[in-house]
């Protein structure tokens, strides 16, 4: 699975559209980068950019990012109302899919690193990507802002994690960078059935991680109390990870509460619109919905989607898009106007639409594209459909059998069954164009040019490369159809009685699925140099195959003693 990362650099220019546009252009340069968003702020001076893609593109855009306003921008000359301390003030990098908090922070302390060696750009790291305590608070890296930064630089206590730590012309330039490493940061806004601004901002107290101050007597309208310090003593609110108010919005007609979701991870989305929503009913108000504000990662909308199926006591094994409109029905996303994931979610904004894929053709046009004189989509591609094709069925049965009254008590097994049904289904639709993909890669390899001796070697190469690849891919295939023969047979042996049928229909189109891909992983491996990565790859398939014939005929006797033949 791809993973992503977005970068949200804050550039100390927000007034010359000449500049910030050389800035972004610079982003766009990159192959494999989505420049998503560019906000200018006048009154702060300042730009935040938005982009997104894998991790090598993303860090080589946020590097490009820092150079290109270390040109333009002198940091001595700059005035504006938002803290900042550097040409590029911030450069955070954010997990959206597929990578850990800590690989971010390895990519983060990369970037750092380079930018302060090639550079010559000082550079605290920041959040997550902290290497002291106390400079996880991005506020205390930018104490004093860039007006300090001459006479802290070369202090122990102000030492750069990187690059120089002397106050120079060049650095009077540039300034400082911080570059972090943090969570996906979600705006939501939850929508009340009240016109009052207290009474929102009693819910958002309620919530919000500072909570409210503590009064005397546990009166609103009684005297804060203080610490020892003079410090306001709060009472926490519910959720941690969030920050809140109450307003009211003339366009709507109505009050919200207003929060930041700091950490997904510690407070999912769906877990802050279910607390909302009690701490308002608690106050007699309601909420009717709720609005997303800008990008949001996939996981929060399918997470949310499996939350509200678990309570409806449903199956979690349903489609991406299925989980989608549970999520937004049930938060009420589009309460105030059209919902569309297409235009929310970063995963789909990056996809690349300008490839064909096979899966997304009707099973006539599939048909159709099959039988033409089009080499591609042949075998290996046919085969990973039919393994889809095999955990669909074993998935169905799932999900039918665990709608059922009957089965109400035990509707968690057959939940997880169709979830692993539905992750077997997704990733043998991905070979299915995958399959065809690394057909294409040979033929590509093969009309390189071959006239000098290097150019030969370079051509034989990428022929072996791609070869190894058009192995791995439909053995990869017959690995996960033969996953589905667990689905399959358990739903023979626990679904309704009247589905049975179908699970075995799955076991052979599971076998055939397995089969038909080993025999283009025989085929292609016939062409490779690599004779022990052949022996050992043509071994293991020829195991499966064998294991997966076995499969077949086990599910098949089981489903004929059940329909008593």
């Amino acid at each position: 699975m791809k993973q992503l990362i977005e970068c949200v650099p804050n550039i100390s220019e927000g007034r010359d559209m000449n500049i910030i546009n050389q800035v972004t252009a610079e982003i766009e340069r990159v192959e494999g980068v989505k420049l998503l968003d560019v906000d200018p702020g006048a009154t702060t001076n300042r730009t935040v950019i938005t982009f997104v893609g894998e991790p090598k593109p993303v860090c080589e855009a946020a590097f490009r990012v820092v150079r290109k306003a270390a040109e333009l921008i002198d940091m001595s000359q700059h005035h504006g109302a938002h803290p900042r301390q550097g040409a590029t003030d911030v450069c955070p990098l954010i997990p959206v899919s597929n990578i850990t908090m800590d690989e971010v922070v390895e990519y983060a302390h990369r970037l750092g690193e380079r930018l302060g060696n090639e550079l010559n750009i000082p550079v605290y790291c920041y959040e997550s990507a902290a290497f002291l305590p106390e400079r996880r608070n991005l506020a205390y890296c930018r104490t004093g802002e860039y007006e300090s930064l001459s006479s802290r630089l070369g202090s122990e206590q102000w030492k750069p994690d990187y690059g120089p730590n002397c106050w120079n012309s060049h650095v009077a330039r540039t300034g400082a960078t911080q570059v972090g490493a943090r969570d996906f940061l979600v705006a939501i806004n939850y929508n009340l059935n009240t016109t009052s601004t207290r009474r929102a901002n009693a819910v958002a107290f309620d919530v919000r991680e500072k909570g409210r101050p503590q009064r005397e007597g546990g009166k609103p309208g009684g005297k804060i109390m203080k610490d020892a310090a003079g410090k306001n003593i709060m009472i926490p609110g519910t959720l941690k990870g969030t920050k809140a108010i109450g307003w009211y919005i003339e366009d709507y007609g109505i009050a919200q509460v207003s929060m930041n979701i700091t950490s997904i991870k510690v407070a999912p989305v769906h877990l802050c619109f279910d607390e909302v929503c009690r701490c308002a009913a608690n106050r007699g108000l309601r909420v009717t919905g709720a609005e997303i504000v800008g990008l949001i990662p996939k996981s929060v909308l399918v997470d949310a989607g499996r939350h509200y199926l678990s309570k409806q006591r449903r199956s979690l094994g349903v489609s991406e898009d299925e989980l989608m409109r549970v999520a937004v029905k049930s938060m009420g996303l589009d309460d105030l106007k059209p919902f569309n994931p297409k235009e929310k979610v970063i995963e789909y904004l990056i996809e690349d639409h300008s490839r064909k894929k096979l899966v997304d053709l009707t099973c006539a046009g599939f048909c159709d594209e099959t039988a033409s004189e089009s080499p591609a989509p042949g075998g290996g591609s046919v085969s990973a459909m039919m393994g889809a094709m095999a955990a669909s069925l074993g998935t169905m049965v799932a999900n039918l059998t665990g709608g059922k009254a009957a089965y109400d008590d035990e509707w968690e097994k057959f939940s997880d069954v169709a979830v692993k049904g539905q992750a077997l289904k997704d990733e043998l639709l991905h070979l299915v164009d995958e399959d065809t993909a690394a057909f294409n890669r040979i033929m590509d390899a093969f009309g390189m040019p071959k006239k000098t001796d290097e150019e030969k070697a370079a051509r034989s190469a990428a022929i072996q490369e791609a070869t190894r690849y058009a192995t791995e891919v439909p053995f990869r295939t017959m690995q996960r159809a033969y996953d589905a023969f667990a689905v399959c047979r358990a739903m023979v042996e626990w679904g309704n009685p009247a589905s049975v049928t179908d699970g075995g229909v799955g076991a052979l189109a599971a076998r055939s699925a397995v089969m038909g891909a080993h025999l283009n992983v025989k085929i292609n491996a016939a062409s490779l140099k690599d004779e022990a990565f052949k022996n050992d790859i043509l071994t293991r398939a020829a195991q499966l195959e064998a294991d997966a014939i076995r499969e077949e005929n086990d599910i098949i006797r089981m489903v004929n003693e059940k329909i008593n033949l």
